[in-house]
This record gives C-alpha cells, sequence and structure tokens, in this order.
C-alpha cells in the first residue's frame, strides 16, 4: 500500500506495478483526524492572553520608570526659576544699595540704603545727580514670582519671604527695608536644602 494525493486528499493506492508503472487503483481516501487543520495551514485568531499580559506588563514597567523622572525634570525646571528669580531680585537690591552708596539716591539718615519693598525696586528713585531732569533710575521692571508659591490670590510681592537689615540670616523678619529675599515654600530642594533658605 502506499500513499499518494489526489485532488488535494491523501489517498492510499494498491496494485502498483514497480516494474511496468501500471495505474494504481485507488481505494479510499486516509482518515483524518477531526477538529485538526490540514497539514500546513495555521489558523490566527488574535493575541493569546499570556502576549496580552506581557504586554501590559511592559507598558506598565515603562509607566512606572517615566513618571518619576517627567516629576523630577518639572521640579527641576521650578527649581531652576527659582534660582534666576533670587538672583534678579538680589542684584536689583544691590544695585539700589550701591546707587545710594554712589550718591545716586536720596538717603534719610535713619535709613540703611536699602529699598523700602520691593516695589520700589519696579517704581525707581529720582537721581540726585542729575536734579534738573526728571530722570528715575529703575532697577526692576517687574517683581518675579516665587515659582514655588501656591496661592494665587497673593501679588508677586506677597509671595517672597523679606529679610530687613537688622534682622540676622538665622530667623529672618521683616522691618524697615529689604536686605534679603527668600522662598516662602516650606518644600525641599533636589539638592536637599529647603527652599527658603536658598
Amino acid at each position: 500500500m502506499i500513499e499518494v494525493s489526489v485532488n488535494g486528499q491523501r489517498c492510499f493506492a494498491t496494485g502498483v506495478d514497480q516494474t511496468r508503472y501500471a495505474p494504481l487503483s485507488l481505494i479510499s481516501p486516509a482518515p483524518q483526524t477531526e477538529g485538526r487543520a490540514s497539514v500546513g495551514v495555521r489558523y490566527e485568531s488574535g493575541f493569546t492572553l499570556i502576549e496580552v499580559i506581557i504586554t501590559v506588563a511592559i507598558v506598565g514597567l515603562l509607566a512606572m520608570v517615566t513618571l518619576p523622572l517627567a516629576e523630577m525634570s518639572y521640579q527641576h525646571s521650578k527649581e531652576q526659576d527659582l534660582r534666576l528669580a533670587l538672583r534678579e531680585i538680589r542684584e536689583a537690591v544691590d544695585s539700589y544699595k550701591q546707587a545710594v552708596d554712589d550718591g545716586r539716591v536720596k538717603l534719610s539718615a535713619e535709613k540703611t540704603g536699602y529699598p523700602q519693598s520691593l516695589q520700589v525696586l519696579v517704581d525707581g528713585a529720582a537721581d540726585v545727580k542729575n536734579p534738573t531732569s526728571q530722570n528715575k533710575i529703575y532697577f526692576l521692571r517687574r517683581i518675579p514670582r516665587d515659582p514655588m508659591a501656591t496661592d494665587p490670590t497673593k501679588s508677586n510681592e506677597e509671595t517672597w519671604g523679606k529679610r530687613s537689615y537688622q534682622s540676622s540670616a538665622d530667623d529672618p523678619q521683616e522691618g524697615d527695608d529689604v536686605f534679603d529675599v527668600y522662598s516662602l515654600s516650606t518644600g525641599t530642594g533636589l539638592n536637599g536644602i529647603p527652599y527658603k533658605d536658598w
């Protein structure tokens, strides 16, 4: 008995004459297992449960890694804004004091030479060395806002803590002038230093 293929079906043949190559007589198609596909044919019906679970696990892992990095990047950006705002205000305060020391801004006997408020830096001061002119010396275009401030009802100036010349650095207090500014935020920077100590 020899197995042959006729019209795509497997059949068994008998009566083969090996010397003459006589025609074969077909007996019956080969038995097929019920419910099984033909040899070489594979049916695709979507994702398996294992594939879905692995995909969800990979996406979850990527999210766990990406979210903290995004939060850290956002915090780093705000900290950079805080550094720039502090530098801008402190340079303006120092410029005001230098103008007083140079005799360009009038100084009362009881004053220290530092501005009475941050708004003075924006409003400007009359140039004493040029009394005939209406020229003013300006030290800030605007008061930058503390990027760590969360209360939107406060003005830009109110978002900053102000230290007077008479108060100590360990316990800064407001007074008759503005010697320094600091953040009112209770948070801590990525460098481990509280924002109020920057």
